[in-house]
């Protein structure tokens, strides 16, 4: 068999946990059959049965409004996908930017089309901000995709009731198969130069945030609830890659603000590589996802792999991966009604946060149980190995 993977992320152009999910599943995958991975970049790599080939634009689209272009950018890449002879079996598309790469696959080459959903368009509201009424376009075209496709996988069962919410699409037709880790790569570390050399001091306790500087991952909700947090423990945030400089403008108001009550806080304002990570989890008291919309959330994940304690909100796919009491601490976020990624109470869900966080910091002999069973909860259900399984086994029964 040999299937075809359109994605806009791969390495080493990662910015987001939907290009880490395609990163480690094709190299899995490709120990099953062989895999094409076809890709927004410059990226060029023959490895075994795993071929990868990045689709790049130049300058064009530089004269179209600054919120269209990776709007058009998109649908250059995906013709541009399919202008190069597809011989592969099936398509398997990630995230809207590929989504018209795949219809296109499945209406010319005849191939059966699948779709993985890292999130859907129409609960990220948010993205209006960094695509203008090209939001509508990737609403039209993933909705499109979707209900064409031959099967529809879901990171989660909370991301598969979202699906069934969102379009018109069988049941029967949407698999269930989890995001991953790998577990040699994400395991505890010691590495305190690294901490150090980013400006946080590896003696003192910390609690960490990674993650983009982007509406769904609740970041600004985190900054406000530092003034609610107890002295003697240092905050760290690791965020970078601003969906728009406008969100970028307000988490440096937001941080400065901060600041002026908990100058304890570190900023390290880009998206760093996986060694730097896994130190930073490893060394981190605790892990704090604040998010408003996370089908899966493979950051918690992250974080449990490297023995370390997770507070996160008790959103969507993130209650299947964090055991309340056990590997962690799940904040309660009540929406607003008809807004699904809205808290009602933004200043109740910040104090809630900062109210986990407290009581973890507090109990160092907790914090350390819940990072052995996190670690041991990853072992058990969420290596990359038996996804890709999962996978193969899905594409044997539509080719």
């Amino acid at each position: 068999m040999k299937v075809l993977l359109l994605t806009n992320e791969y390495p080493p152009t990662i910015y987001g946990g939907a290009g880490i999910h395609v990163d480690y599943l094709s190299r899995e995958l490709a120990r099953l059959c062989s895999v094409d991975v076809r890709c927004f970049g410059d990226q060029h790599l023959t490895q075994g049965a795993l071929s990868v080939t990045g689709f790049n634009l130049g300058d064009k689209y530089q004269r179209a409004p600054k919120p269209l272009r990776s709007v058009f950018g998109a649908v250059q890449r995906c013709l541009d996908f399919n202008a190069s002879d597809i011989d592969s079996d099936l398509v398997h598309v990630h995230t809207w930017y590929t989504h018209l790469g795949g219809i296109l696959a499945k209406l010319n080459y005849g191939i059966p089309l699948v779709v993985t959903t890292h999130s859907l368009e129409p609960l990220r509201p948010w993205k209006r901000e960094q695509l203008g009424n090209g939001y509508d376009f990737s609403c039209w075209v993933e909705k499109t995709a979707i209900e064409m496709a031959d099967a529809v996988v879901a990171v989660s069962a909370d991301a598969k009731n979202d699906i069934l919410k969102c379009y018109q699409v069988d049941p029967a037709r949407i698999h269930i198969i989890h995001n991953g880790i790998d577990l040699d790569e994400y395991r505890r570390t010691e590495a305190p130069d690294i901490l150090r050399a980013r400006g946080i001091d590896p003696a003192r306790p910390y609690v960490l945030f990674v993650g983009r500087i982007t509406r769904q991952k609740g970041i600004i909700h985190l900054v406000n609830a530092i003034r609610h947090m107890d002295p003697g423990f240092q905050i760290v945030l690791c965020a970078g890659a601003p969906d728009t400089p406008e969100i970028a403008s307000e988490m440096q108001s937001h941080v400065e603000a901060a600041r002026k009550v908990r100058p304890d806080i570190v900023w390290i304002q880009e998206m760093i590589a996986v060694p730097a990570k896994v130190a930073l989890y490893s060394h981190a008291a605790l892990f704090c996802c604040p998010s408003v919309y996370e089908p899966f959330g493979i950051i918690n994940l992250e974080a449990m792999a490297c023995e370390t304690p997770v507070v996160a909100s008790a959103v969507g796919g993130i209650r299947e991966v964090v055991v309340e009491g056990e590997t962690g601490m799940l904040v309660p976020f009540t929406p607003v009604p008809g807004v699904s990624n809205e808290p009602a109470d933004a200043g109740r869900f910040e104090r809630d946060l900062a109210d986990r966080i407290n009581r973890l910091m507090k109990d160092p002999a907790l914090r350390e149980r819940m990072g052995q069973a996190g670690r041991k909860r990853a072992v058990d259900h969420f290596s990359w190995k038996a996804i890709a399984q999962k996978t193969y086994e899905l594409y044997g029964k539509l080719v």
